[in-house]
C-alpha cells in the first residue's frame, strides 16, 4: 500500500517540504508585500492583509501521513468533489508525500498528475512510493518559491490543499498556476475554514472563503462556487477565463 511505503520511508528524510519554506528576508520591501513583526506562527510578510503562516517543519511529513487525517479531512470525498475526468491533466501543488497526488492518478488513468513541491528531499520520497508502486501516470516537477514550473496551459485542474496560507510567493506562485491552466481550466483550494472557531487548527494555518476569493481575483480567476462537504475545509473552486 502507498501509505505503508511512506510511513517506512518518512523516517529517511529530516525536512518536511512544501512550497514557500523558505526563510524570509524581513529588510525586502516590494509593492505586493509589506513586513510586520511575526506573530506567533508567522514570517511577519504580509499579503493582501493576511500574514503568511509558517510551515510545519521537519515533523511535518509524519503528519501528512497521519492515521487520522483520512477522518479529519476526507480525502476521497474531496477528490470525488473534483469530478476529474480520465483523461485529464491534473496538477497538485504543494504535493508533499504525494498523499493527495496518489488518490488523484486513480481517477486519470489516461491522463497524468503533476506532483509540484519545493524540496528535492520530498520529490525524492515520492517518486520512491511511485516507482515501488509502480504509479505510472504520476509526474513530479520540482518547483521553486516564486515559480511552480507548470507546462503552459496544460493543465485541466490545479490542487492546493492546506498549502497556500504558506506560501512565501503567493502572487508568483498563483500567477504561474494561472499560466499552466487550460483556458477554462480550473483551480481548487482546500483550506481550514478561518470563520469556525471549533477548527483547532493555528489562526495563520487557515484561510476564510472572503480572504481566498480577494486574492483569487487579484490574478484573474473567477470563483464558480464552495464546497462545504468536508468536515473542517473549504473547497473553493475557481476558472480561468476561456
Amino acid at each position: 500500500m502507498v501509505l505503508t511505503s511512506l510511513r517506512r520511508l518518512i523516517p529517511l528524510f529530516v525536512t518536511i517540504v512544501c512550497l514557500g519554506c523558505t526563510q524570509v528576508n524581513p529588510a525586502t520591501t516590494d509593492s505586493l508585500y509589506s513586513y510586520k513583526q511575526p506573530s506567533s506562527d508567522g514570517i511577519g510578510k504580509v499579503y493582501m492583509g493576511r500574514e503568511i503562516s509558517q510551515v510545519m517543519g521537519h515533523r511535518g511529513a509524519s503528519w501528512l501521513e497521519r492515521p487520522g487525517r483520512k477522518a479529519d479531512e476526507q480525502p476521497d470525498v474531496a477528490v470525488d468533489a473534483l469530478e476529474l475526468k480520465p483523461t485529464d491533466t491534473v496538477a497538485d501543488i504543494g504535493a508533499g508525500t504525494g498523499y493527495m497526488s496518489f488518490r488523484m492518478a486513480q481517477k486519470v488513468p489516461d491522463g497524468q498528475v503533476l506532483a509540484v513541491d519545493l524540496q528535492p528531499e520530498m520529490i525524492q520520497m515520492l517518486e520512491a512510493v511511485r516507482n515501488e508502486q509502480g504509479i505510472t501516470n504520476v509526474q513530479t516537477i520540482q518547483a521553486e518559491e516564486d515559480n511552480p514550473h507548470l507546462p503552459s496551459e496544460q493543465v485541466d485542474l490545479a490542487l492546493m490543499v492546506d498549502a497556500y496560507h504558506e506560501f512565501a510567493f503567493p502572487r508568483e506562485v498563483i500567477t504561474g498556476v494561472v499560466d499552466g491552466l487550460k483556458p477554462g481550466g480550473r483551480l481548487v483550494l482546500a483550506e481550514y475554514r478561518a470563520e469556525n472557531p471549533m477548527v483547532m487548527i493555528k489562526r495563520l494555518h487557515k484561510m476564510s472563503e472572503k480572504q481566498v476569493k480577494k486574492e483569487m481575483a487579484a490574478v484573474g480567476l473567477t470563483w464558480l462556487k464552495t464546497d462545504d462537504r468536508l468536515p473542517q475545509q473549504h473547497l473553493l473552486f475557481f476558472e480561468k477565463a476561456a
